[in-house]
């Protein structure tokens, strides 16, 4: 059983639009988008576009899609469709519960609140080593110590912890986890204090806007962030996307119901990687691949590897 992976911001990198397959759908992908949006989509890639997180949110949801698609012309539809934070878009157009072009109305919205509610001086540090327990607990004494909140956005793995909040709350927060035996603990380029509290007001105004796009019944699996487990109606589904920037990523628990729907192959969008290697370290007996990792021209090796793996498990 496929299941496509869809990375959340952080993923990106300069012209990583530009390095899309070379498929026929991923260019009407680029089309589509670019008349849905008014303005050329192969300029929010550029290391100055990338600064926004309009930009950077809409080019990952249009990766996204196009790989999708393109998949799916060659006889490759996912069973199963997740992603992390704005990652969730594509997933959700990948499993028929949203059209492409309200996924980029809504997601356009999404990223002009939060970059709104937060123009500078937040944003989110991953945390390595440490359990989520261990971690709410070093944010807990940090807000004693220092009257500043830290908040946990991602549960990517059990030792693999995402937080948010203000810029000098972080890098103090930081020091405080490597004094208490953090493997690694670094910033992450991300201007937003993603999937907290913060968030709340922009949070219920998304989903008001929401309410004005049509969402329909997936017609195949959508894995949500907030739960970490399958969402099978409209409803769910619209208030996971509209509400997954207030609340915690359960990521890990999304792969572990993966595993639980029968998910033998897991393919990640471009352009990222993380995603699978957080599954090939916690889950070795599941083929994780990086669509990234494929050159543009070589789509059709892609498709041989997924049908390759996809016949053997």
């Amino acid at each position: 059983m496929l299941a496509l992976l869809f990375p959340g911001q952080g993923a990106q990198s300069d012209g990583f639009l530009h390095r899309l397959p070379q498929h026929r759908a991923v260019s009407d992908t680029l089309a589509e988008a670019s008349d849905t949006l008014g303005v050329d989509v192969l300029t929010l890639d550029s290391a100055n576009a990338l600064n926004s997180t309009v930009a950077v949110q809409l080019g990952l949801t249009i990766a996204g899609v196009a790989l999708a698609r393109a998949l799916a012309d060659a006889g490759l539809s996912a069973q199963i469709s997740a992603g992390l934070s704005v990652g969730a878009y594509p997933a959700a157009v990948s499993c028929g519960a949203l059209a492409f072009g309200d996924a980029l109305k809504m997601v356009r919205r999404r990223a002009q609140l939060m970059e709104s509610a937060y123009p500078s001086g937040y944003g989110l540090a991953a945390i390595a080593g440490l359990s989520e327990h261990q971690v709410d607990t070093l944010a807990a004494q940090h807000a004693e110590a220092t009257q500043q909140r830290v908040y946990i956005g991602n549960v990517n793995a059990p030792r693999q912890i995402v937080m948010a909040g203000p810029n000098d709350a972080l890098d103090a927060f930081i020091d405080r986890a490597l004094a208490a035996g953090a493997r690694k603990a670094t910033r992450l380029a991300v201007s937003v204090p993603s999937h907290c509290e913060l968030l709340a007001q922009a949070s219920d105004e998304l989903l008001a806007f929401s309410r004005e796009l049509p969402f329909q019944r997936p017609h195949s699996g959508y894995i949500g962030n907030r739960g970490g487990r399958p969402l099978y109606t409209a409803d769910a589904i619209r208030d996971d996307l509209a509400t997954n920037m207030r609340y915690t990523v359960r990521w890990f628990d999304a792969l572990t119901a993966m595993q639980e729907m029968g998910a033998s192959v897991l393919l990640e969008a471009p352009p990222g990687q993380v995603l699978t290697d957080i599954a090939r370290e916690n889950f070795p007996d599941t083929t994780a691949l990086a669509a990234n990792t494929f050159a543009p021209g070589q789509f059709d090796r892609l498709v041989a590897t997924v049908r390759r793996r996809l016949e053997r498990d």
